[in-house]
């Protein structure tokens, strides 16, 4: 972790137009910036620790980073990625319980921490705030649910499929369709909650039926219908 010299500003921050922010009038996104702190953080870094007390919640400014359920001998299992404009750890303040998850940078990033006092007088003073926040609850519940079904009917390779469908819808390809996130094998296993070695088999069987091409962690897709087909995905 590394202090910034210059923190942004919520009133001047452009991810509040479309994060649950949008809503906060110019007085309330002025004392979110007095009272909240913003740090770099390197790949690696842990911004809190699963079963963990936090006293406040995390916005993303930059960068990347995934949230992670350790289970069985401390394998972990990624729920899902925060990135910019997306909030943190705002579940376990609301219920007061510990921290549910692990929240670790993958990829650079600076995020700004919010006192757990500012989001319940939000909650208690903004409408708009409150019924936001609310839908993004139930936005996660269902992503939940639905990786919840699709472990016990899919298999690994349809699995690994959708991952990949899902990582493209996330973060983007650049023009020569490469995947605009960079994970290890580890990773990637983490989310489709297989093995490492299960992956790897899959990505070279993927590659050699020319559905991506693979260039140490790069991944290029080369057949998206493939990958459609193969996972029932559908935007």
């Amino acid at each position: 972790m590394k202090y910034i010299q210059t923190i942004p500003t919520c009133e001047t921050c452009d991810l509040q137009k479309f994060s649950v922010f949008k809503h906060l009038t110019k007085i309330e996104l002025a004392n979110l910036s007095i009272d909240k702190g913003c740090n770099f953080f390197k790949r690696g870094n842990v911004l809190y620790n699963e079963g963990n007390r936090i006293n406040g919640f995390y916005c993303v400014n930059q960068g990347v980073v995934k949230l992670v359920k350790t289970g069985i001998e401390g394998r972990e299992q990624i729920i899902r990625f925060a990135q910019k404009g997306d909030i943190i750890g705002y579940r376990s303040i609301l219920s007061k319980e510990l921290a549910c998850t692990t929240a670790k940078v993958i990829d650079d990033a600076v995020v700004c921490f919010i006192p757990a006092s500012k989001l319940f007088g939000l909650v208690q003073n903004n409408n708009s705030f409150a019924m936001e926040l609310m839908k993004l609850a139930c936005k996660e519940l269902g992503e939940a649910n639905k990786f919840i079904l699709d472990i016990a009917q899919k298999t690994v390779r349809e699995r690994l499929a959708e991952v990949l469908m899902l990582l493209r819808e996330t973060f983007g390809l650049d023009e020569d369709h490469v995947l605009q996130i960079l994970l290890t094998r580890e990773e990637l296993a983490n989310i489709v909650g297989t093995a490492t070695e299960s992956v790897i088999r899959l990505l070279s069987e993927f590659k050699s039926d020319k559905i991506i091409a693979l260039n140490g962690r790069k991944i290029q897709f080369l057949n998206e219908n493939t990958l459609i087909r193969l996972s029932n995905f559908y935007e």
